[in-house]
């Protein structure tokens, strides 16, 4: 794990970089500090990609967006979870067939592209529900989707895809619904579960890896339950930004199938050396930050000059130690939070 190699750039002997899209490079419409600039060197030397659960626009009009903060990218580059989605649906339906789409244009475009007939509308007989996140989507299309999945699949009822389940969204103005609680609705209401198809299901990793000719990629993502459990489960190396939706005591938290090999503060990191992690004894030392387990007490010895390190130390000490972070007493400091966040 790279937490504990030798110190390197998060960069070092990477070909491809894929980066989530919404908290990592921006929030709502504007792009987050560092970020462009950050991509952009690293697209000097190497593929870039997008990767992105957002289902509500085009890969034309998200690459628009970026060319629009500052980044150099064709609709080509961009790696959408409606395009999973489609994928996942043909091996499903049969191309030709009426689909009621709960979404946006994004959703609409890809289904149409691969020759589906779109409709909102469950009185239309559907063949399939897929459904993503827009911010139109209110109860009216909710119930539509709900009378359309009534039936259980398991007695002749019809599939419900879903592109993507994250509970949230990071916004300019703060943190918003996403399209997991739509998605949550739907069940609550019809008793079933959707098929996932974006992160943190692999076939969105595996797209991008195969487009892309990456041989050793690395994802960048702000969430630990979809970017980076996805990224593991793909067997790709990862970096959680602390830039988007997680937070240190998510980190600090996080259980093996979702634990990053990279923290970092923001996006100017992926070219700074990656400082080693030492353990001596109880301790474990990131440059300046030693923290110490004592039996349930986790113990900031020292907390160093930069609070990334004081995470990374703490990470790295908890997660060592096999056992779920609510077995141990955590000073407030390892939670502290000066990071940008939306």
């Amino acid at each position: 794990m790279a937490l504990f190699g030798r110190s390197s750039t998060p960069l070092d002997g990477v070909d491809a970089v894929l980066a989530d899209l919404d908290g990592v490079v921006y929030a709502g419409a504007g792009a987050l500090p560092h970020a462009v600039e950050s991509l952009n060197r690293a697209a000097q030397t190497r593929r870039l990609g997008f990767i992105t659960n957002n289902a509500s626009r085009t890969d034309a009009s998200v690459a628009a967006h970026l060319n629009e903060l500052g980044l150099r990218v064709e609709p080509s580059d961009v790696v959408t979870s409606p395009q999973a989605a489609v994928r996942l649906l043909n091996t499903l339906v049969e191309p030709g067939s009426v689909i009621l789409v709960v979404g946006g244009e994004g959703l609409v475009v890809e289904l149409e592209k691969a020759g589906y007939v779109v409709t909102r509308s469950a009185a239309d007989a559907p063949a399939a529900v897929v459904q993503g996140f827009a911010p139109e989507v209110g109860w009216v299309h909710l119930a539509e989707a709900a009378y359309a999945l009534a039936l259980p699949e398991s007695e002749g009822g019809i599939p419900w895809i879903a592109t993507n389940t994250d509970w949230t969204i990071p916004q300019s103005r703060g943190i918003a619904p996403g399209n997991g609680t739509l998605v949550s609705a739907v069940h609550t209401a019809v008793g079933r579960l959707a098929t996932v198809a974006g992160k943190p299901e692999t076939p969105i990793f595996q797209e991008a890896v195969a487009r892309f000719g990456a041989r050793s990629p690395l994802f960048l993502g702000d969430r630990l339950d979809t970017d980076i459990a996805g990224a593991q489960a793909a067997g790709i190396r990862s970096a959680l930004v602390l830039t988007g939706i997680d937070r240190p005591k998510h980190i600090l938290a996080a259980p093996p199938s979702s634990r990053p090999d990279y923290i970092l503060g923001d996006l100017r990191e992926l070219h700074e050396p990656y400082p080693v992690t030492r353990v001596k004894g109880d301790v474990t030392i990131v440059r300046e930050a030693r923290v110490a387990i004592d039996g349930v007490d986790v113990r900031i010895l020292d907390a160093g000059s930069r609070p990334i390190d004081l995470v990374r130390a703490g990470a790295a000490a908890i997660w060592a130690t096999g056992r779920a972070i609510f077995g141990f007493h955590v000073p407030e400091a390892l939670y502290a939070d000066p990071f940008h966040r939306p």
